[in-house]
């Protein structure tokens, strides 16, 4: 058995639903869509399928997705917690279960009517049941009630330690609404933003505006992860997993990890980090391009320095230079992101690394031979490298 997971899984398929406000049907029949979409992607029939992974938030039930969608018999079947930070982990789980022999074809997939139906932005204001009200029972009083505000609270302390600006928000939230512009999937195509229009738009909780928060959004996505042999002998190019992992570091409170020594970084990004470069054998210098999972502007940031992009407070100017752009350093966000494609919890992120993998991206850089894919943080994280099949 391999003592690593390096190069022992890849994504062979993808497959995603319409992006939208209002689906019109149940989250049971989008997961069908998204993965039936996937399995016709890498010619797969549905009944070599063995395994399933997805979010401990999804609706969907492993045997009811099975049996509307004719999987076969399931010897795996795993749920990440966490939200966006379970974009990268269950990934991780998957590549487990194909490199260990405990399943052969994994589909991982999320699907949700989160703008539609219940809506995720509203923090504890929906009737949450979870040990998270312990430690969130301390915010509430002093109106920190959503992930807006919380996420506001590091943001606050980043710019004044670093100086970061609003300016440094609003080039995150062009950059990536540029590349929605040609993404006839996103949400906003053929839909420009300008930094004036980023100013302009309406507080949700200082310094956080309109545009510098993900859309909510009703979709699914899904993708087929199976070892690299056998996605050779599948319809489409396999974007090869070269390190994959996921972190929660001392003092992690899911959203909230405020009584740490510092609250201007986030230090299980930075483990995250450490561990999938390491399990690579790659570098920065190596990253050819990147999905950074984009809930609100700021968290782009921190995830540049944290995978080492940049130094600690130096990504205001690092975007500001231009290295998001297709030309530019680090071509980032090429679907246009949660920001200005659609948030489906990073997971229409990880269909974009594959399709960069690819080269059929609608903004296709230069290089291509690793992507970045991150999951949320701010939560337990998670992050993967892929890479080209040999």
């Amino acid at each position: 058995m391999p003592t690593t997971l390096k190069n022992e899984a890849a994504i062979a398929g993808i497959g995603q639903t319409e992006f939208s406000k209002n689906s019109g049907r149940s989250e049971l029949q989008l997961a069908c869509e998204a993965v039936s979409a996937a399995l016709d992607d890498c010619g797969l029939d549905p009944g070599e399928v063995d395994g399933l992974t997805t979010f401990t938030m999804d609706t969907t039930d492993e045997v009811e997705l099975a049996q509307n969608v004719g999987l076969g018999d399931l010897t795996f079947f795993s749920r990440i917690p966490y939200g966006g930070g379970a974009a990268i982990g269950v990934m991780q789980q998957a590549a487990m279960a194909v490199a260990t022999g405990v399943a052969n074809y994994v589909v991982v997939y999320r699907a949700f009517n989160e703008r539609s139906g219940h809506r995720y932005s509203a923090g504890v204001g929906e009737g949450i049941v979870t040990a998270d009200l312990v430690h969130w029972g301390w915010y509430m009083s002093v109106g920190l009630l959503t992930p807006a505000s919380w996420v506001a609270m590091f943001t606050q302390r980043y710019m004044h330690e670093y100086g970061i600006t609003e300016l440094d928000l609003a080039r995150v939230a062009v950059v990536t609404r540029k590349h929605a512009v040609n993404n006839p999937a996103a949400f906003f195509y053929e839909k420009e933003l300008t930094i004036d229009e980023h100013h302009d738009s309406r507080w949700i909780v200082e310094p956080l505006r309109l545009f510098d928060c993900c859309q909510e959004s009703d979709g699914g996505c899904a993708c087929i992860v199976t070892t690299p042999e056998r996605a050779r002998d599948l319809a489409k190019k396999p974007a090869v997993i070269r390190g994959v992992a996921e972190a929660a570091t001392r003092g992690q409170e899911n959203m909230t990890s405020f009584y740490r020594p510092s609250i201007s970084y986030l230090p299980e990004t930075d483990l995250v980090a450490k561990q999938v470069y390491e399990q690579s054998g790659l570098e920065v210098d190596d990253i050819d391009a990147a999905i950074i999972y984009d809930a609100f502007t700021p968290i782009v940031l921190w995830q540049l320095e944290s995978w080492g992009f940049c130094g600690r407070g130096e990504a205001g100017a690092f975007v500001g230079d231009g290295n998001l752009e297709l030309d530019g350093r680090l071509p980032t966000n090429t679907h246009g992101g949660q920001l200005s494609e659609a948030y489906i919890h990073g997971m229409n992120g990880v269909n974009e690394g594959v399709r960069l993998i690819r080269g059929d991206s609608v903004n296709q850089p230069e290089r291509n031979d690793h992507v970045l894919v991150t999951g949320g943080v701010g939560v337990p994280t998670s992050g993967m490298i892929l890479g080209q099949p040999d």
